[in-house]
């Protein structure tokens, strides 16, 4: 690990290790894990994937507010270390367009930009993903399921920031699309199992819900 690398994972710690909806410390080191995995199957630049990696929930408006103000303290921070000009921009354009935000396209366009994208998504699925689903839906005061709910489509990024939503609901309108939005064959490849988990778990929740289990 390198100093800057090193410098990056304290920030983080500092900033999200009390996190309680699911974007704490834990989902930044798994995210970074998946990273540096996909990079060495792409060839994509490990050290700009790894910062991307430990720094792309400082600036999610969602947790810290005005997401400019988040990237301009990260570009600043960045500077202070004597990171190369064009990896910091690199590292920050990745973090600026990593997020789903209604639609699930986005406006990444390098390779390391979609291999950030992927670990991040890929941390989203699976029975992690599942956690993290209730986690964050508690954390925001949604129910677990509720039925009157509809489920919402062709969303803005404002609409799916705000709207009215279930833990339930997320899966459809987020979890279960991801698979198929992924940049790279290593990640599609692992979110294979992880996807048919979900799936496998959310029969299981409706049987459970409907009261039509263990007939």
């Amino acid at each position: 690990m390198s100093n800057i690398t090193a410098e990056a994972e304290i920030w983080a710690k500092e900033k999200l290790g009390g996190d309680s909806s699911g974007h704490d410390w834990w989902h930044i080191e798994r995210v970074r894990r998946l990273a540096l995995r996909l990079a060495a199957a792409t060839g994509a630049n490990a050290f700009v994937c790894e910062m991307a990696a430990l720094l792309h929930d400082l600036a999610d408006e969602k947790l810290f507010g005005d997401e400019e103000s988040c990237l301009r303290d990260i570009r600043s921070w960045l500077a202070e270390r004597n990171v190369a000009e064009s990896d910091a921009e690199h590292i920050v354009d990745i973090i600026a367009n990593l997020g789903f935000k209604g639609g699930g396209r986005s406006g990444l366009t390098t390779l390391e930009g979609r291999v950030v994208q992927d670990a991040d998504r890929l941390d989203a699925l699976g029975a992690v993903g599942i956690a993290r689903t209730f986690a964050y839906s508690g954390w925001k005061g949604q129910p677990m399921h509720d039925p009157s709910l509809p489920i919402r489509t062709s969303m803005t990024a404002e609409e799916y920031r705000t709207g009215k939503s279930s833990a339930y609901n997320h899966f459809h309108e987020k979890l279960l699309k991801l698979k198929e939005l992924l940049n790279t064959d290593e990640a599609r490849r692992i979110a294979e199992d992880r996807h048919r988990y979900m799936e496998s778990f959310l029969r299981r929740f409706e049987a459970e819900w409907n009261g039509t289990d263990a007939w």
